[in-house]
């Protein structure tokens, strides 16, 4: 994973096929050793689209998507939060997530937890329980914004 300025790059993660197997393996023994009941993997727009269904399909469970606002089709729910620069909205399919469904959130990129705390709140609009948080890269200040939640993340900024 290289460091550029302020971000990780997780591109060397993508192109090689045997770092990206490792990372979702290391995922997926985390989630059955610590979350046997999860029933959905909900992945953030737009790089937990990249881990997210990987994983789901290890465990053999659905993959659902949480996307910025405008960009999913049918009925929506949708949340606004704040970002360091400015305001954002994230939505889900109404019928994504099932009232009472346990789900885990995946990311590529955990900073000051804004997506995934708008995650959260969107699955709490649906009635679903988060059982977690899972994201590559964590920085401890924003998982620590996603309490009571947990947050597993494989490298800490």
């Amino acid at each position: 994973m290289r460091k550029h300025k302020s971000f990780r790059d997780i591109c060397p993660l993508l192109k090689d096929p045997k770092a990206l197997a490792a990372v979702i393996d290391l995922f997926e023994e985390y989630v059955r050793e610590n979350h046997k009941d999860v029933e959905v993997i909900v992945g953030m727009d737009a790089r937990g689209f990249l881990f997210g269904p990987l994983l789901a399909q290890r465990l053999g469970i659905g993959f659902a998507l949480v996307r910025k606002r405008g960009k999913l089709p049918g009925p929506t729910v949708s949340v606004a939060y704040d970002l360091d620069y400015g305001k954002a909205e994230a939505e889900i399919q109404e019928d994504a997530v099932a009232p009472g469904q346990k789900v885990l959130l995946i990311d590529d990129l955990l900073a000051t937890g804004g997506t995934l705390n708008a995650a959260c709140e969107l699955m709490k609009k649906q009635q679903a329980v988060v059982i977690g948080c899972l994201v590559v890269v964590g920085c401890p200040e924003g998982a620590d914004k996603l309490k009571p939640h947990t947050v597993f993340y494989l490298v800490e900024l």
